[in-house]
């Protein structure tokens, strides 16, 4: 068995999230994760027993802060192997071993034979062949579609999805109809959604998507505002940032 050194390194950072309960290494220099993952891991309504599956984990931030939640066992999958060795060694930090899987694979060419409860995701927000590359492959390959096309991830999603299961994501808000359209076109409805804004009166950066095959109800949740007119985090944002539990849902 491979080893992974959970040590600090001089090229890393080590940051600590939920106060305290969940460390976590980073590149200085490389890809380091934003608000958009504790959103997500917050927005994931996670059931005893259940088996979750991660697209594009990075360095395993939101399979990290999902783990004060119940669930059986995450795979997360990473086709960087940078950030599969940082990943695995922020589980040995966690001691997380048992109940979170790193593997180095490209999802578009992986075949996980079994389906799953609940799959997840933070994906590349930037189209191919838009917007300006950075000198870092890493980061490229984490915000541009390189790698991940809408399509391919919710092309992936339904085919791995138990036809009871939950699949979540956050989206740019500006690639709300585009990610409607290609999720319709693969059989997915959204069962919650809900609406990110940095303050009152702003447009929103970003959305949450709970998706399913099949809907009754969909719930579109009031917005979430990250930002009071003082400049500081609002309550809400603050328990989020604080790893409250599940939400009700």
């Amino acid at each position: 068995m491979i080893e992974f050194d959970p040590e600090i390194r001089p090229d890393e950072s080590l940051d600590s999230f939920y106060r305290g309960r969940i460390l976590v290494l980073q590149r200085k220099n490389g890809f380091r994760f934003s608000l958009d993952a504790p959103l997500l891991a917050d927005f994931i309504i996670t059931h005893e027993g259940e088996e979750l599956l991660e697209i594009g984990t990075g360095c395993g931030i939101i399979s990290l802060l999902l783990s004060l939640k119940p669930f059986k066992h995450i795979l997360a999958l990473e086709v960087q192997p940078a950030l599969v060795d940082l990943a695995r060694r922020n589980l040995l930090l966690n001691n997380l071993e048992g109940r979170i899987t790193v593997l180095q694979k490209d999802f578009r060419e992986y075949q996980p034979y079994r389906k799953f409860d609940l799959i997840f995701s933070n994906p590349p927000y930037i189209r191919r062949n838009s917007g300006f590359l950075s000198p870092s492959d890493e980061k490229n390959i984490a915000k541009h579609e390189l790698l991940c096309s809408l399509e391919e991830l919710l092309s992936f999603t339904r085919s791995w999805l138990k036809e009871t299961g939950r699949a979540y994501f956050i989206f740019p808000d500006s690639r709300r109809p585009e990610f409607e359209q290609e999720l319709d076109r693969q059989g997915l409805k959204i069962k919650t959604r809900r609406s990110v804004y940095p303050r009152e009166n702003e447009p929103a950066n970003f959305f949450l998507a709970e998706c399913a095959f099949e809907v009754a109800n969909p719930v579109t949740m009031p917005p979430l505002i990250l930002y009071g007119q003082d400049g500081k985090y609002t309550p809400e944002a603050e328990e989020i940032f604080a790893g409250r539990p599940n939400r009700e849902g």
